[in-house]
Parts: structure tokens; sequence; C-alpha cells
């Protein structure tokens, strides 16, 4: 690139660090400009923009090719005529250029240049955001409220860069003005996008994860691992974790003297009640833990394929296990993946007496079955005595006639 003691070099020089783009870029959006420009000003002709190092200024050129027969006049030129210009070097299929005056291509062509080098720095501009920050998803970033658009938030991010937090990625417990710091977590960077690119995220659970990154050194080093994270943005929040050192307590490192880690993560979320548990490869422990704050008295696995647990708790610990709107048992289904049917003492007390109940019942059905199948038997049999002929009846003065009779009268 020339010397910079040039005054056009100098202003593309001071626009690429204001842009954050490099010299080259701008240079060549300007070549593609004079151009576009140009090109309606001549407007058969191929032209050709290129910065002159000498004079630190742009250069147009139309150029031709070179061709043994000419078809098109505009952007070709014959092997004879380019040889009668330049000798036996010229040869077929090189190109020519021949050099076009700048100063009257008009103000038209100075506006459309001026659009072409805006279009092309933006464009520099958001190739660069994707590159720097493409990589960068899941990292905490730092910025002040800027402005409020349909209820997103734009984030200035170190003074150069835009970033978008939406509605749906906002806590609901939290309220901003313009100026205000803001600590959100990158989600995601669109390329194409007209607005800005990067999208910040306040509900996501990775911003719960990096902050006790931040705040835990045991988590930092590797020494407690959390092995997840669920939250309902503004309300509360589990996380399970986990210690690779059998002397270093997870839920203790996580919670800090006398609460003083935690409680930094829970002003940073405005107030989000956060639980701390210690995760488990026994399913029944981990959601055994999960449910904490809340006592629990057995849980037993219903379906292992399909991941149901039934959990029984005291009866004055139903609410808390259960927690406001479900969203302790939610939370705790989510963070272990299992699906939690909570139940008290009292109501599963009465499903065991139901189901006795029915067994007995059923017990009684089926002794009254038998009997019911027995007595149409009997009343067979009585049926078919009765039927039975009765012996003739002799009456009384056959009997007497019967008995006087001797032998020789019969």
């Amino acid at each position: 690139m020339a010397t910079t003691t040039n005054p056009l070099l100098q202003q593309i020089d001071a626009i690429a660090k204001e842009k954050g783009v490099e010299p080259e870029i701008i240079i060549s959006a300007v070549q593609d400009a004079l151009e576009a420009a140009a090109r309606k000003r001549y407007k058969s002709e191929a032209l050709r923009a290129r910065l002159n190092p000498e004079t630190g200024q742009f250069d147009l050129y139309a150029v031709k090719t070179i061709v043994a027969e000419v078809t098109d006049a505009t952007t070709q030129i014959s092997l004879d005529e380019a040889r009668k210009m330049y000798g036996d070097e010229a040869e077929v299929d090189m190109e020519i250029e021949f050099p076009r005056p700048t100063e009257d291509l008009g103000r038209i062509a100075a506006q459309t240049a001026k659009q072409v080098i805006f279009q092309k720095v933006r464009e520099a501009e958001r190739e660069n955001v994707y590159a720097e920050y493409s990589n960068r998803i899941g990292e905490v970033m730092n910025g002040l409220v800027k402005r409020f658009e349909n209820g997103d938030i734009i984030v200035d991010i170190n003074g150069r860069v835009e970033a978008q937090l939406p509605r749906k990625e906002q806590s609901r417990a939290e309220n901003y003005t313009t100026g205000d710091r803001v600590r959100a977590v990158i989600r995601g960077v669109n390329r194409s996008a007209k607005g800005p690119q990067i999208v910040l995220s306040r509900t996501d659970p990775a911003l719960l994860i990096k902050l006790f990154e931040q705040e835990v050194p045991e988590i930092y080093d590797g020494t407690v691992m959390i092995r997840g994270a669920v939250r309902e943005a503004g309300d509360r929040a589990k996380v399970a974790v986990y210690s690779r050192e059998r002397d270093v307590d997870p839920v203790g490192a996580c919670v800090g003297m006398k609460g003083t880690r935690v409680q930094s993560i829970i002003r940073e979320l405005r107030g989000e009640k956060i639980d701390i548990v210690e995760w488990s490869e026994d399913p029944v422990v981990f959601v055994t833990n999960a449910i904490s704050p809340a006592k629990v008295q057995r849980v037993s696995i219903l379906d292992d394929q399909d991941r149901a647990m039934e959990v029984v708790v005291e009866d004055k610990q139903l609410s808390l296990a259960i927690g406001k709107k479900g969203q302790n048992v939610r939370l705790a289904a989510k963070l272990t993946g299992w699906k939690i049917d909570i139940k008290s003492e009292e109501e599963k007390r009465r499903e065991v007496e139901a189901q006795l109940g029915a067994l007995e019942l059923g017990e009684t059905s089926a002794d009254d079955a038998a009997a019911a199948d027995a007595a149409p038997a009997a009343d067979a049999d009585a049926a078919a005595i009765e039927s039975q002929p009765a012996p003739e009846a002799v009456a009384e003065g056959d009997l007497e006639a019967s008995a006087e009779t001797t032998p020789e009268e019969r």
C-alpha cells in the first residue's frame, strides 16, 4: 500500500480504524464503487478501477481482450491492431487497458459511488462481527443499554458493536433504563440479519453456569463440576454439582462462606432463588436431592424405561415439595430427566387402603360367585328327587283283606 501522506489514503486509514476493518477492504470498496459509477457514463465498456500507488489516486480503465476476430468492438480488439500498439508481445486472450477520465462522472455517479462504499463497509463490518463472535457463543458479555426497539433491548458492547436482547430472552424480574449495565450470555450470531447480529440472553441456563464459574474458583479450576442447570428466569433455578475430590463439598463450595458466593449470583439475577443440589449417579439419590428444600420420605421407581418415579413426603412437606404452581417439582424433573409423581403420606396411605379394599372385595366376590355356582346344583338335585314317581298307595281295606286271606283261598 502507498504511503499515507496522501489525503485520500489518510481518510481510508481513518475509516478503516473507525469501522474496525482492514484498509484493503476500503480500497476494494472504492474500486468497486468507481466501477459502478463509471458504468453510468461508459455504459457498454468493460471497466476496471485500480489504485495508483505513485499518485495515491484511483485510475479508471476500459478493458479490451485481444481476439483473432472482433465481434464486439467495445470489449474486444483485434490481434493486428494490438500488435501495432504493443508489437509482437501482444497475443490472443491478453487484456489491454485504456485509461478513462474520472472527472466527468458527475454528481449522480458520485452518489452511487458513496452508496457502494457504505454498503461494502457495512458488509465488511458484519463479516468481522460474525467471524469474531460466532466462536464465542455461550460466553458472558458486558454491555450498556443503548436503546429500546419494540420491547427488545439494544446493547452496546465495547463501544463499537451492537447486540440484541430480545424480549423473550429477558427475565421478567428485571427492568432496565438507557445507560444501565447489563451482563448477558451470547445465545447466537446471525450472519445475514439486518439489525444487530449478536443475540443475547438473560434467561439461558448458560448464564447461570458462567456466573458460577466466575464466582466459584473450584468450578473454574475443574475441582467441582456443574452437571446440570435449569431455570425459570426471575423466580427459581436449580443447579446440580459434583466434586471430583472426596474432601471437597461441592454444595458448600458453591454456597461460600455465609453464602457470599451464591448471594453474589442471586444479586446479579435480581433475586432469583437458587437451589444447589449434589449430583449422583443413583437416580433415586439424585431425585431425592433435587426435590430440595423438601424432605423426602421414600422414593420408588415406577417405570425404569419410561423414567418415572413416585416420591412420598410428609403431609406438611407436600406443598413445599410441589412448589408454587408446581415449580419445584417441575424444575426437579427437568434437572434429573425423570417424571416425578409426588404424594403425601396420607395420600399414599389412602391409596394403599383402597387397593387392599379392592383386593378384599375381589376375594369376597369370588366366594359369592362360588356359592352362586353351587346353589343351582343343589336346586337341581332337589328337583330331581321331587320329580321321581311316588310308590302306589294301598288302601287300608285292601291291606286288611290281604292279611285275612289264607294261602288256600288265594
